[in-house]
């Protein structure tokens, strides 16, 4: 599979930059380096309508951000997605992805809610997926206050993130949580058994490598049996029948790819409507760097366009 000329120019750019593989650094290191390719990568940020910081859930204050849609009418209850942002629960932070959230509530006329859940390896497996839940209760349960419709509510993410929201629909259907309007899955890590074929034909010459990955399990889980925990492997959850429609976007050239599309066929075996989308020729973390590579922009408007359908229903 030819991989994207834009994609293939941003992987000669990161070499040339001489910036050291994630699995080389300290986990505060490799967090800079991940807030600096913002400045190069993303695109500038769009006009809003509102963006606040916020603090939100129960028992523990929760960073976030909410955004608000340019054009949103003052006091308007809107649709929500709360979004959880990738970087292998160890880097990335509500900088990294406010582009992206920013061109989702715009695309979408929703707002969108960012959650800055705890990272590790300061705060190991399953630090993240209790604050995934319990921001997505805490939103759910405080419509009012943020502004937003919490009867049309939507959890998504990419990579890690894809992996929390998968993993919150899970336990909202299982624990009579928030009922989700859909679930957005970006090339999301839904099996730390890492054996999908995928994961071979591309565990090396990428942004996200194998050592990469091993690097980002080691430092969430506890101990390499965490990865058994559906909750830490949403693909090994006991059923899949009564979860929200899902819509799963994967990448052509990422070791991420068949676990992705693996998912989205257990979750339609089951009966839940999915729509597959895979972007070929396409790297790993492609969302975000919008400014070198236009399928980013393409694959974000589309993410926009099936939340403003979800939404509507």
């Amino acid at each position: 599979m030819p991989l994207d000329v834009h994609a293939a120019k941003v992987l000669e750019m990161i070499r040339l930059s001489g910036r050291p593989p994630y699995e080389t650094l300290q986990p505060a290191e490799a967090r800079q380096f991940s807030r600096n390719a913002r400045a190069v990568l993303a695109p500038e940020p769009p006009e809003m309508g509102e963006v606040r910081d916020v603090m939100i859930g129960a028992g523990r204050a929760i960073p976030a951000r909410l955004y608000r849609p340019l054009g949103a009418a003052a006091g308007e209850a809107l649709p929500v997605l709360i979004y959880f942002h990738g970087g292998g629960w160890v880097i990335g932070d509500l900088d990294t992805h406010d582009v992206v959230c920013r061109q989702i509530a715009n695309g979408s006329g929703a707002a969108v809610v960012a959650v800055d859940y705890r990272l590790a390896p300061e705060h190991k497996f399953p630090g993240a997926v209790e604050d995934a839940i319990a921001a997505t209760a805490w939103i759910a349960g405080h419509g009012a206050e943020l502004g937003i419709d919490a009867a049309r509510l939507a959890v998504g993410g990419d990579s890690a993130g894809g992996n929390l929201a998968a993993v919150v629909s899970l336990h909202a259907r299982d624990q009579a949580g928030p009922k989700l309007t859909q679930q957005v899955l970006i090339y999301p890590a839904v099996e730390f058994a890492m054996t999908h074929p995928s994961h071979e034909r591309f565990a090396e010459g990428l942004l996200l490598t194998r050592p990469t990955m091993l690097w980002f399990r080691d430092h969430y889980l506890r101990g390499i049996g965490d990865g058994a925990d559906w909750r830490a492997s949403p693909l090994r959850a006991d059923a899949f029948a009564g979860l929200p429609p899902a819509l799963v976007l994967t990448a052509g050239c990422d070791p991420l790819c068949d676990e992705g599309e693996d998912y989205a066929a257990r979750l339609a075996a089951a009966g839940v409507p999915v729509t597959l989308m895979r972007v070929e020729g396409m790297i790993h973390g492609f969302l975000t760097m919008g400014k070198l590579i236009p399928a980013a922009n393409e694959a974000v408007a589309m993410i926009a366009a099936s939340l403003k359908i979800a939404f509507a229903r």
